[in-house]
């Protein structure tokens, strides 16, 4: 079980989101699947990848929770729901990540909006 806290999370940062959010989200230890080596990589493998290695994903992909069981998502989810996917147009949404992260439970999804 992952310890939930506010202290540093490992957050994973799906290909579907910007890059430059790992540096918005101070306090936190932010990879992204292409460091990692997991570009590529279909919604269930990555999940299941990353569930030993990192507390939460952070994607921009609608579709994931209709690809997965999310009854057993092995970790937390975030759906970042925005027009398009600029750091420009994330940016207002970064508190209410922030605050999403500081209450995540193991295998909830959640949309930030």
């Amino acid at each position: 079980m992952h310890v939930k806290c506010l202290l540093q999370m490992r957050i994973l940062l799906d290909e579907s989101v910007p890059k430059k959010l790992g540096f918005e989200l101070a306090g936190h230890f932010v990879d992204t699947v292409q460091q990692v080596g997991w570009a590529g990589l279909k919604n269930g493998e990555l999940l299941r990848k990353a569930k030993d290695e990192f507390d939460v994903l952070v994607t921009a992909d609608q579709n994931i929770q209709y690809q997965q069981d999310l009854a057993a998502l092995p970790i937390p989810v975030v759906i970042i729901v925005a027009v398009n996917n600029r750091i420009e147009t994330i940016r207002p949404l970064i508190p209410s990540l922030l605050a999403t992260l500081s209450r995540i439970e193991p295998g909830q999804l959640v949309r930030v909006a």
